[in-house]
């Protein structure tokens, strides 16, 4: 009964704190703590609901970040009438910055900052020639157009971005983000390579299969009728095998906005680093034509814990 007493009179020791104090002290939580204790009482929600919590909870150059937006720093801030707001307006929507070549935004759970490289700021071989790849508006793309594959016998893309754009202390996650408007084709046993890592070195490899089924092909091993008669397809179809059982290979899976995403690899940032960190996805072995694919961006967001 003593323990229970204490309890309740701590407690009520903490509720009778100054509303700044108890919104410092919010700040120092995570916004999933402070909508959790938001909850408690109303001096605690109110103080949940300052700007000086979330204002904390927001990254240290986000008024930098929202200056290079295409939409204009003061058309972004003004529709807000609190960091609350903004804060969940850049979880949920992303913005365009940087003349269209990327979009921020944060990651609800812990306000890390997250970016898409568009189309546009990747390297794709050959994506200035027309009769292999074509540049249009795609009304489901966060971006003013996308890149799509019509035919290439060599699929090669390259990203980059500086980690001193990103939160310390991370391990970030990055992802090709993708779909096709009448099917993929020329993927299905033919594997890539992603590699991520600092631009000049090695990078960490894993394999990649960008066909939407190849996950369900792997897993009952179906193989089309034709294969039986080519024997080049049935040697590429062995070589896949191979390949997947020296790594795991990334498959597609589907977003909640209905692209499609495929892990090309991690990468942990340190404290205030300055280095370039490149992302590629590239052919093993080129030769047969593919098409269909169509490429919104690399997105690069926090690793789910």
């Amino acid at each position: 009964m003593e323990r229970n007493t204490m309890s309740v009179e701590s407690y009520n020791d903490f509720q009778a704190l100054p509303e700044g104090c108890i919104a410092t002290a919010l700040s120092l939580t995570s916004p999933k703590d402070a909508c959790r204790l938001s909850v408690v009482n109303p001096t605690f929600r109110s103080a949940a609901e300052s700007d000086a919590v979330w204002e904390r909870f927001l990254p240290p150059d986000y008024r930098d970040i929202i200056l290079r937006s295409v939409d204009g720093y003061d058309s972004v801030l003004a529709k807000f009438r609190s960091k609350k707001e903004l804060y969940f307006h850049l979880c949920d929507n992303p913005i365009i910055i940087d003349g269209g070549n990327k979009s921020f935004s944060l990651d609800k759970g812990t306000g890390k900052k997250c970016f898409m490289l568009a189309a546009r700021d990747l390297l794709i071989v050959w994506g200035d020639t027309p009769e292999y790849w074509r540049w249009i508006p795609y009304p489901e793309s966060r971006f003013p157009e996308v890149a799509e594959l019509l035919d290439v016998c060599w699929f090669e893309i390259r990203g980059k971005i500086n980690t001193s754009m990103l939160s310390s202390g991370t391990t970030y996650a990055a992802y090709l983000v993708f779909t096709s408007k009448s099917g993929i084709y020329g993927f299905e046993y033919q594997p890539a390579e992603a590699t991520v890592g600092i631009s000049g070195q090695d990078g960490v490899k894993r394999t990649v299969c960008l066909d939407p089924d190849g996950e369900q092909r792997h897993r009952y091993q179906i193989v089309p009728r034709r294969i039986f008669f080519n024997h080049r397809l049935a040697h590429i179809y062995r070589r896949r095998g191979d390949l997947a059982s020296e790594r795991i290979t990334e498959y597609p899976k589907v977003r909640a906005d209905k692209w499609m995403e495929v892990g090309l690899g991690e990468f942990y940032v340190d404290g205030e680093q300055n280095l370039d960190m490149e992302i590629s996805l590239t052919e093993t072995k080129g030769g047969n034509w593919k098409n269909g694919v169509v490429i919104q961006g690399i997105e690069i967001r926090p690793k789910a814990e």
